[in-house]
C-alpha cells in the first residue's frame, strides 16, 4: 500500500462533517466551486489536490495548512511523521540502473503512453498502470518503466529505451540519456 496514500486515508477518516466543511472552504480558490459540491469526504478532496498536483507525497506543505487552520494538531503530527520516515526509507534511492528512468521520467511528460508501445508493452498493462496512478504523471511513468523492466527481465536494455525514444522523436530525451 502507498504510504502517502495510507496517510490521507488516515486523515480522511478522521474529519467531521464540520472539519471537511471548513477545508472545502478553504480550497476555493484551489478548486472550482462546483466540483467543490460534489465532494463528500475527505478522500474526494484530496484526490482533486493530488490531480491538481496541490499535494503529493512530496509536497505536504498545502495540506499542513489545511490541517492547522481547522486545528487538528493531531493529524498535522501524523503529517510530520509521515515526512520524518518517508525520504529516509531505503527502497527509495534509485540505484545505477535507474538513472536513465529518472531522466526519462523528468522529461518524456504526456508522451509517455507512446514511448512505451514502442517498448513493446502490451495495451492492457499500460490501462492498468494508468489507471493506478491518473493523478501522478512522473510515478504513472515511473511504474510504467519499471513494469518494462519486470517484463523483459535481462532483455530490458538502456538501448532499447534509445531506440523507443528516438522512435518517438524525443531525440532531446534520448541524447540526455546516451549521456
Amino acid at each position: 500500500v502507498n504510504p502517502f496514500l495510507s496517510l490521507l486515508h488516515s486523515i480522511s477518516s478522521g474529519l467531521s462533517d464540520t472539519e471537511l466543511s471548513a477545508m472545502k472552504f478553504l480550497c476555493r480558490d484551489k478548486i472550482r466551486k462546483r466540483k467543490l459540491e460534489t465532494v463528500q469526504s475527505g478522500r474526494e478532496l484530496f484526490s482533486i489536490l493530488m490531480e491538481q498536483q496541490e499535494i503529493a507525497s512530496d509536497n505536504v506543505e498545502f495540506l499542513r495548512k489545511l490541517l492547522q487552520h481547522i486545528d487538528r494538531g493531531d493529524l498535522v503530527a501524523q503529517l510530520v511523521q509521515f515526512e520524518e520516515e518517508e525520504p529516509h526509507a531505503p527502497d527509495d534511492q534509485p540505484d545505477v540502473r535507474e538513472k536513465p528512468s529518472a531522466v526519462i521520467c523528468d522529461n518524456v511528460g504526456r508522451e509517455w503512453k507512446k514511448l512505451m508501445r514502442e517498448l513493446g508493452m502490451p495495451e492492457v498493462k499500460l490501462d492498468r498502470i494508468e489507471a493506478a496512478h491518473r493523478f501522478n504523471l512522473y510515478e504513472l511513468l515511473v511504474q510504467a518503466l519499471r513494469e518494462w523492466q519486470r517484463w523483459k527481465g535481462k532483455d530490458a536494455k538502456v538501448a532499447d529505451l534509445i531506440k523507443a525514444l528516438r522512435g518517438c522523436n524525443l531525440n532531446l530525451v534520448a541524447d540526455m540519456v546516451e549521456d
